[in-house]
């Protein structure tokens, strides 16, 4: 009996490692995540994040940062079946030591991910981040691309460019967060449009560099795709998204945020217009609606994401935001 079951669970794990062998070989994904608000448990001088302390507002502990960052990392392994992303941004992330959390002490620990976060001038601390499988993607260099503009008083998070190989493609990727749309949306579009300009400013740089190079744009850009600042984005630098808002109005998920229940598309996965018209690839461009990220949406109908807090009062979910996920396959 025992050798049966040795035999197996022998067998299981080889179809399983044969599976993810076979899928590495020729597709990989890559995902972005608004984790809002992943802080430590620990009061930094240095940054407005007294809320998410255990003597704060928000009663921030490490049961419910434990809590949570398990629920991210279900959320990687459950994304994309036998393939967890190669490549994963986040933001809303405090510090390097949120980020080992995630990556050594969950379900994530034996997927070989690694970190790169650099600290940024946000005033509550909060920056982008980017995981990846070290045995898929091959690091060549990372860089913080620094936004804020201290002359004119200006400052937001810093976006997070990474070069690297996967399969036998270099891949560059700009990891971003915009300037939220706290104070209005139209009020705040011209910070978002500063920032525009210089991510355009940096992949203008990398193109005088490379011919056609394979451009990755992702984030929480607090913008929709109609958006002066995106539309900025897209044709000056020849970016393009294969996933539209107008796409999702006959879906029951519209948007990757809820707001007031009114869904919108602001977290995003951009390709470099070359790549994506490159007939020896395939796109396959989703949000990511599992449903443990959701919840009934009881004043507005439908549902919502499963938020960690709403308002003060703690509801024990993982995030405003719906992760964005990208399917890359090179054909034969």
């Amino acid at each position: 009996m025992l050798r049966v079951l040795f035999l197996a669970y022998f067998l299981s794990f080889f179809i399983v490692q044969s599976k993810v062998a076979q899928s590495t070989l020729g597709d990989y994904a890559i995902m972005f995540y608004n984790v809002e608000n992943l802080f430590d448990c620990e009061n930094d001088s240095i940054k407005q994040d007294d809320e998410f302390t255990p003597e704060g507002d928000k009663h921030w502990n490490n049961y419910r940062l434990n809590n949570k960052i398990k629920g991210i990392s279900k959320t990687i392994l459950a994304v994309n079946e036998w393939n967890p992303p190669a490549i994963i941004g986040l933001c809303e992330i405090e510090n390097n030591y949120t980020l080992k959390k995630l990556i050594y002490n969950t379900g994530l620990s034996n997927l070989g991910y690694q970190y790169i976060h650099y600290e940024s001038m946000d005033r509550r601390g909060i920056d982008v981040a980017l995981l990846y499988r070290k045995n898929i993607f091959k690091l060549i260099k990372s860089s913080p691309i620094q936004l804020s503009d201290p002359t004119e008083h200006f400052y937001t998070r810093d976006a997070l460019y990474v070069k690297g190989i996967i399969l036998t493609d270099t891949l560059h990727i700009i990891v971003n967060h915009w300037p939220s749309r706290r104070g209005g949306e139209l009020t705040t579009e011209t910070k978002r449009e500063k920032v525009a300009r210089c991510i355009s400013s940096k992949i203008d740089s990398i193109r005088t560099i490379e011919k056609d190079p394979k451009l990755v744009i992702i984030g929480d850009f607090n913008a929709e795709i109609e958006s002066s600042s995106l539309q900025h984005l897209l044709s000056t630098a020849d970016i393009k998204s294969e996933l539209k808002t107008r796409d999702l109005r006959m879906n029951a998920i519209q948007g990757s945020h809820k707001y007031q229940g009114k869904w919108s598309l602001i977290d995003h996965i951009l390709i470099s217009g070359n790549w994506l018209n490159n007939q020896s690839y395939s796109f396959n461009h989703h949000i990511v609606s599992l449903p443990f990220l959701l919840e009934e949406d009881k004043t507005y109908s439908g549902y919502k994401p499963h938020r960690t807090y709403a308002g003060p009062r703690y509801i024990g979910g993982i995030s405003d935001h719906l992760p964005v996920i990208i399917k890359i396959k090179k054909n034969k």
